[in-house]
């Protein structure tokens, strides 16, 4: 009895797993299109903002996906998680052809899928919070760096 106990609790304990670790895809939230310039809006207005590990608010500064939940929360109300791997399960897997502004880009930046991810702006450019001690900026997708880390793009708006 001890022994099944044990392994129950075993088995709830794991599904308790913090923010890292994978498990089902999430419904995609099918957002309405029409917000796609307001996202695009309120990523550029944080342009310059500080870079801060685990951050997720305009005054303290955001890390990659503290910025991408942040800028959905505030221009369409939705409510993403702070995990770049739980966003990417979230959105919908596009071509890299059909990229529009608001949609997201994700890269394997630390030997892991979906380590680093960016808002998309439109000609081959996306916004991101890249790394300690630097800011909120725009990259290019053709950046040698990012070409090399690139993993694929997908959107949380609706088709």
């Amino acid at each position: 009895m001890r022994a099944l106990a044990a392994c129950l609790l075993c088995l709830w304990l794991a599904a308790c797993v913090g923010p890292g670790a994978r498990g089902p895809a999430v419904a995609y939230p099918d957002i309405d299109p029409a917000h796609r310039t307001e996202v695009v809006m309120t990523a550029l207005s944080l342009l310059d903002t500080r870079y801060r590990y685990g951050g997720a608010h305009a005054q303290r500064g955001f890390d990659c996906s503290g910025l991408v939940m942040y800028v959905f929360d505030t221009a369409t109300g939705a409510a993403l998680p702070h995990n770049t791997e739980q966003i990417a399960r979230m959105s919908r897997p596009v071509p890299r052809r059909d990229l529009q502004a608001g949609d997201l880009v994700f890269f394997n930046t630390l030997g892991r899928p979906n380590s680093h991810m960016g808002i998309y702006l439109g000609d081959g450019r996306f916004i991101n919070a890249p790394s300690t001690g630097g800011q909120v900026r725009i990259d290019r997708l053709d950046n040698p760096y990012y070409q090399r880390h690139f993993q694929s793009v997908g959107t949380l708006f609706a088709q």
